[in-house]
C-alpha cells in the first residue's frame, strides 16, 4: 500500500479565527465548513484543518509546523502582529536558524532559514 498525506488537522476553540490567522501566514483562502470545521487549502502541500475541540492545550505539541523564510526577524513582527507569540530567542546551529512561536491557540511553530 501505499498512502498520500491528505491533511494535517490542529485541535482548536475557535477553527474560524484560527484559519484566518493561517491563511495570513501562508497564503490561501480560508474555507469554513460543516460542523464548525476550516480547512486552508496550500498549493503543492497537504490541506491544513482546524477541528474543533471541547478541551484546552495543555502540554507541548508532539507535531510542529517548520516554516521557512527568508528574514526571521520580519517573519516574526509580522507574526505577532497577527497574533502569534515568540518563545525564547533564535538559534542557530549547523542546520540554520529557527525561532519557536506559539499561533493564537498555542500551537507551536518554528520559523526557520
Amino acid at each position: 500500500m501505499r498512502a498520500h498525506l491528505h491533511q494535517i488537522v490542529v485541535d482548536c476553540h475557535e477553527p474560524k479565527a484560527l484559519v484566518r490567522f493561517w491563511s495570513q501566514m501562508l497564503g490561501g483562502d480560508p474555507v469554513d465548513r460543516a460542523r464548525n470545521w476550516s480547512h486552508l487549502e496550500l498549493p503543492g502541500f497537504a490541506r491544513l484543518a482546524f477541528q474543533p475541540v471541547p478541551e484546552g492545550k495543555a502540554v507541548k505539541n508532539r507535531l510542529h509546523l517548520d516554516i521557512a523564510v527568508d528574514d526571521i526577524e520580519a517573519a516574526v513582527t509580522e507574526a505577532v502582529r497577527l497574533g502569534a507569540a515568540k518563545v525564547g530567542e533564535a538559534v542557530t546551529d549547523d542546520q540554520g536558524s529557527f525561532q519557536a512561536m506559539l499561533d493564537p491557540e498555542g500551537n507551536e511553530f518554528c520559523f526557520v532559514s
